[in-house]
């Protein structure tokens, strides 16, 4: 062997040796990593347990109903209040002062109520008519008096000093303010009588009515998505289906015209994409001259309803610059790898004939999905009742007097009797978050972070499960001499069964390291979010260089993850030896990985590109409303961004499980195509299991291969 291949082989490791009995797979095989897997069904039970003690604790009905001053939710189905599903606040006025945003709760009585308000009307007025005070007492907490009277109810916060017309808005009572003229009335009032003998501006609700939706804000914009997922729900599935028929039918067509649909996939990749800019630039010329269309998204500031934000000029004038640069980057990249694009399509074409021998492997990522989909489901139950297994904490308000005892916890069952109602008579002791001061409260952001950890563990496990299942069926296809007579009868189901059987060690431990740095990257964010306001130039730069480097290395982790399941499939080693063993394959063939692998990969991104975006025009039109034949089937919905997005979303997923089977089918014939240059030299004692129309494209000058490999035998 000459001296530069023994630097070269010494640094990246001893190429393999030729193996008359390697017949492809390994059969007699045994079980790998065994702690590893020990300890992934330790964490497993660990996982039920935390989901059994956030069920047996939470509440998620603290999610769905506003809950009243005395911690009881209003409209739950089988309760007293099941008929009074809106908030009412006795004096929205009081959730202007500042403990809205210390404690999130307006120091003001809150009841349950049927209907919000309708009507001015004070108590002082309501007293003297019978008829008025019937209407007004559904507005008081309910009282035994036989002869009550105002000052007594108003002292004992029994009922609100008056009432204002209202409306409800995410289940609670608002004022029902509008704007005439550049003037904030409510109804066609600018001033009202606060059933105390002032007169007060109809503004002074607008700034309570404000402080209050601090509260609500993001629990609000929630349940219209709520609200907008259960109005659109069977049509997101519809197109989900659609983007799910699109794939397999492309990846089918793949099979029989690979060069030709790869041709397609670009131009309409490319049409696409111009489309949308075209698109962008008519909606961007026709807000011209429309009044408040110029306003500057800074200026806006963050609205709920982000539909406002297509109203303006500078949205699609965005729109339109990020879709000219993804333009220019698609046909630059294009133009200078032409040539390579006609490797990557033989290589292409292979993998297509390796798929069409093994069809099952197409429907293998139906089974992916829905293991994933399992595990995000428990992750997302168990995540919402750990939020949710907080206690009601009560706390003291005085809005009235400085008391020292603000904002101090109380017992609202005792609180009538206690010291601090006597120092002080005006101090209200009201429901003010949900919290607690156990040990299991304590360690509940513990538990919120294993919840974590053990999604992405679990995730990364079903994803490197299906890449170890792939791997071994197409290598026991590309180590088959005489295609398709030698490729096993179920290769799917048989390589499903080896790294189930033998490897659950070695996928748990490459998941788990995946898991670990995905984990932390998910503590920086949080670290970063709990900071912010509090950092310094360098704390910043430092969290900043720590975010990249963790994104990077988790990138490098997948990739050789992903090789090493491929060796793992072939040769059933443990995870270490199989990762170095494809480290340093790889290292051997670097120009080879390079010039093919990342080249498919844009391929198959572009492919992805034209499925997602493709169902992605179609949804924005139909649940826009701006498909005429459609436009009263379409749901009327408070954010048709909502399902757009969603189905984008979902539809990559969909779009990269089906094409996943094709870069693992690349993948595995790639890396064991470099394993049968190093074993075998072409000659008939040790022939070449590629395909000779692949190897004169992957070779340059695969004549003299056989020739080269002969004479470091004989050195």
């Amino acid at each position: 062997m000459r001296e530069d291949d023994e630097n070269y082989y010494g640094k990246h490791g001893e190429p393999s040796k030729f193996d008359p009995s390697f017949k492809g797979p390994i059969q007699n095989r045994g079980c790998t990593d065994i702690i590893c897997c020990i300890i992934f069904i330790l964490a497993i039970i660990g996982y039920f347990a935390v989901g059994l003690v956030a069920w047996s604790h939470g509440d998620p009905r603290k999610v769905i109903y506003p809950t009243n001053s005395e911690g009881k939710f209003c409209g739950q189905v089988g309760t007293p209040l099941e008929k009074m599903p809106f908030l009412f606040y006795f004096n929205i006025m009081k959730c202007a002062s500042p403990l809205v945003l210390l404690e999130f709760q307006c120091p003001t009585p809150q009841i349950c109520v049927e209907s919000c308000p309708d009507r001015f009307l004070t108590l002082v007025k309501a007293f003297s008519n019978p008829k008025d005070f019937l209407y007004y007492k559904q507005f008081c907490k309910p009282f035994s008096f036989t002869q009550p009277n105002i000052p007594q109810l108003l002292k004992d916060r029994v009922c609100p000093a008056m009432i204002t017309p209202s409306r409800p808005f995410s289940q609670r009572c608002f004022p029902a303010l509008n704007i005439t003229k550049g003037t904030v009335v409510v109804g066609s009032n600018t001033t009202f009588d606060d059933g105390l003998g002032k007169t007060r501006n109809v503004t002074d609700l607008l700034e309570g009515a404000k402080k209050a939706n601090i509260v609500q804000d993001a629990r609000q914009v929630a349940m219209k998505i709520f609200q907008d997922y259960t109005k659109s729900w069977y049509w997101i599935l519809l197109a989900l289906l659609i983007a799910m028929i699109t794939s397999l039918l492309f990846i089918v067509l793949m099979r029989f015209l690979a060069g030709i649909m790869v041709g397609i996939m670009i131009i309409l990749v490319i049409a696409v994409v111009g489309y949308a800019i075209f698109h962008c630039y008519m909606e961007y010329a026709a807000l011209k001259g429309t009044p408040g269309a110029d306003v500057s998204i800074k200026d806006l500031g963050l609205q709920t309803d982000f539909a406002v934000y297509l109203q303006l000029r500078q949205t699609w004038l965005a729109f339109l610059i990020i879709l000219c640069i993804v333009e220019v980057v698609i046909i630059l990249l294009l133009i200078f790898l032409r040539k390579r694009i006609c490797i990557a399509i033989a290589l292409i074409k292979e993998a297509s004939r390796a798929i069409g021998h093994i069809m099952s492997s197409l429907f293998y990522p139906l089974l992916t999905f829905a293991l994933l989909s399992l595990v995000v489901t428990y992750w997302a139950i168990t995540a919402v009742f750990l939020s949710t297994s907080n206690e009601a904490v009560y706390k003291v308000f005085d809005n009235e007097t400085l008391c020292n005892y603000t904002r101090t916890t109380c017992n609202p069952e005792t609180f009538n009797t206690s010291d601090i109602s006597k120092q002080c008579p005006l101090a209200q002791c009201l429901f003010a978050f949900y919290g607690g001061e156990t040990p299991y409260h304590r360690f509940l952001i513990f538990f919120q972070f294993y919840n974590v950890f053990m999604f992405f563990w679990c995730c990364n496990f079903v994803i490197a499960l299906g890449q170890v299942t792939l791997a071994g069926a197409f290598a026991s296809y590309y180590w088959a001499f005489k295609k398709p007579d030698d490729i096993p009868s179920t290769p799917v189901f048989s390589s499903m069964g080896r790294a189930l059987r033998y490897h659950t060690g070695s996928l748990a431990f490459g998941s788990l390291i995946l898991a670990i740095v995905q984990t932390i990257r998910v503590l920086l964010e949080y670290l970063d979010h709990k900071l912010q306001g509090t950092q310094n130039k360098f704390t910043k730069f430092l969290m900043a260089c720590l975010k990249c480097c963790f994104w990077c290395l988790e990138k490098f982790i997948k990739f050789l993850n992903r090789n090493a399941y491929i060796m793992i499939a072939i040769y059933g080693k443990n995870f270490c030896t199989a990762a170095k063993d494809a480290f340093f394959l790889l290292m051997r063939n670097i120009i080879r990985v390079v010039v093919l692998d990342k080249v498919t990969d844009f391929l198959f991104f572009l492919g992805k590109l034209l499925i997602v975006g493709s169902v992605g025009v179609l949804s924005f039109f139909f649940f826009s409303g701006r498909i005429s034949l459609v436009k009263d089937t379409a749901p009327q919905l408070n954010y048709y961004w909502v399902p757009i997005l969603t189905v984008i979303v979902a539809s990559y997923f969909i779009a990269h499980g089906f094409f996943s089977v094709y870069g693992m089918c690349i993948d595995t014939l790639f890396l064991c195509f470099c394993e049968d240059l190093e074993r075998n030299d072409g000659s008939p004692e040790r022939p070449y299991y590629i395909t000779p129309e692949l190897r004169a494209i992957l070779l340059k000058n695969p004549s003299e291969e056989p020739e080269e490999k002969n004479e470091q035998i004989q050195e």
